[in-house]
């Protein structure tokens, strides 16, 4: 906000804990819907490859987009790229098979079934000799980010004294690195109940804390030495402040001893007036103030001559109370003790430390193993949510109820041909044990004795941008795929031109209107 503000993209941003509820993302789940946010993102990106965007951006562009993704948004992103950056041309694919387009070897069958699961979704795409068949894709909203807000809440009502530690950054990195999917959830929580089998597989990941609560290691006789410190600075403090006491006594001692020379001289006048300035009624008064101030005076000059004698103090072991500034044993006045509280709130942070006893007291509990996160049930419990979206209250079906649900659309030669190239890609899918878990639902789902294939993508994150970058150098030179400046202008930006990774084109059908023209002679020759 402000005059100054500046515009972060990505990694620039560090941290985004502090800033989470003040990101702003383009994307609704993954289809772009903020445009005026999507020029900023394409204007960082243009600028880290080192393309010029000023006046035109002179490359073909290939960009993914959703599954089946709404006509609207294709038509605000292709405004964008020829309007605003004035790119020749322009081509649409599906990230999931990009993928599946990288990874494809001379023995795999050129149809297959992609299971594609990223930040926010999870897909289910049956292609089909090539070509995806968008009539029978299906979506999970269920991903990522997803079992990452689960675990943080497994973890908050586990260790409610760690709410702030437990981060959505922290869980997706637990989700990363620890967690893994089991082949029988049910089985394995039965396992996790043994306590041979808790001790030996859960895992203990450390939060950062401070030392400065496991007490202080500086010696004995450096803490004597702070506290002598401490208490003759609280000295010198205090005999300033009678210093500037005794000389504001004294002046306004003078005044009153001028005040009576008056009297005795028999300046009368003079002196009611200087009784009315003191606010004083009588020469008894007069006399009486005189004689307080005399004494206390005194007193002060007293009390300046011993602090300057003793300026040894004893310090003992045990919790020390208001220091004694009155060593000689004279009693000290109310306005002493009133500045020495006065002066308290400045050594507050080093009092607590001078009334800490020497020795060290040593808290009962390890501080570094309360701020452990202890890893159990919870490694499996989040990833199970995209074969179980029940376990966090969601009303939707699995990964196999939706697998199941797709090939029981086809003809059983059509399911054998699916499930010899069963794909798995996506972020979501580099769980451990997923595979095997993928293999065990198709085991329970395939007639008896049928073979199928899973494989999983040699590189899940970044084999869409592979895939990609595979078309984009195969097809430079050819017009398949592509959408020219003249097809935008044409045809609309909803425009699409399909290839072996887009998606299927479906063009806006109007109803057809009857000609008006047809409409008159009928209205003319209804009277007769």
């Amino acid at each position: 906000g402000g005059a100054g503000a500046e515009t972060q993209v990505g990694n620039d941003l560090g941290s985004p804990e502090p800033l989470r509820w003040l990101l702003r993302s383009p994307f609704d789940r993954n289809v772009p819907v903020q445009l005026e946010l999507q020029e900023l993102l394409l204007d960082h990106v243009f600028q880290r490859l080192g393309v010029s965007s000023q006046g035109c951006v002179d490359h073909p562009i290939v960009l993914t987009e959703a599954v089946c993704n709404p006509l609207y948004s294709r038509q605000m992103m292709s405004e964008l790229l020829f309007e605003c950056y004035q790119v020749p041309k322009v081509s649409y694919g599906v990230d999931s098979l990009y993928s599946f387009y990288h990874n494809r070897r001379q023995s795999w069958p050129c149809s297959g079934l992609v299971i594609s699961s990223g930040y926010q979704c999870t897909h289910i795409l049956p292609v089909l000799e090539g070509r995806l068949d968008a009539r029978h894709c299906k979506r999970i909203n269920l991903g990522g980010c997803q079992a990452a807000v689960y675990l943080q809440r497994l973890l908050q009502l586990k260790y409610p004294g760690h709410l702030a530690a437990i981060t959505l950054s922290r869980m997706e990195e637990i989700l990363h690195e620890h967690s893994y999917v089991a082949q029988d959830y049910t089985e394995e929580l039965q396992k996790w109940r043994c306590p041979e089998y808790y001790e030996n597989n859960v895992h203990k990941m450390q939060l950062p804390f401070s030392n400065k609560l496991l007490g202080s290691t500086v010696a004995s006789e450096e803490k004597q030495e702070k506290r002598q410190q401490q208490l003759r600075r609280l000295q010198e403090l205090n005999a300033r402040r009678r210093e500037e006491k005794l000389q504001l006594d004294q002046e306004r001692l003078d005044r009153l001893l001028y005040v009576q020379e008056l009297l005795e001289d028999g300046q009368m006048d003079q002196f009611h007036k200087a009784l009315v300035e003191l606010n004083m009624d009588s020469a008894e008064e007069l006399q009486s103030y005189i004689n307080k101030l005399s004494v206390s005076v005194e007193q002060t000059k007293q009390k300046i001559l011993q602090s300057e004698v003793n300026i040894e103090v004893d310090v003992v072991d045990s919790k020390p109370e208001t220091p004694d500034l009155d060593p000689l044993g004279s009693e000290q006045s109310l306005e002493d003790v009133e500045s020495i509280n006065e002066l308290e709130p400045l050594f507050a942070e080093e009092q607590t430390e001078v009334e800490k006893p020497v020795a060290a007291v040593q808290p009962v509990f390890n501080l570094a193993e309360y701020h452990q996160l202890f890893l159990g049930t919870e490694r499996i419990r989040a990833p199970e949510i995209v074969f179980q979206p029940s376990l966090i209250g969601e009303d939707q079906a699995g990964i196999a109820e939706t697998m199941q649900y797709v090939l029981e659309r086809y003809s059983k030669e059509q399911q054998a041909i699916l499930v010899q190239n069963v794909f798995l890609t996506g972020g979501n899918m580099m769980y451990p044990g997923l595979k095997a878990r993928i293999q065990k639902e198709l085991l329970e789902m395939r007639p008896f004795q049928s073979s199928f294939q899973v494989h999983l993508a040699s590189s899940p994150v970044l084999d869409a941008w592979y895939g990609a970058r595979d078309w984009a150098v195969e097809h430079t030179s050819r017009e398949e795929g592509w959408i020219t400046r003249k097809d935008y202008e044409e045809k609309g930006g909803e425009y699409l031109k399909e290839h072996c990774a887009s998606n299927v084109y479906v063009p806006i059908r109007l109803p057809k209107q009857a000609p008006r023209a047809a409409e008159a002679p009928g209205r003319a020759s209804a009277p007769g």
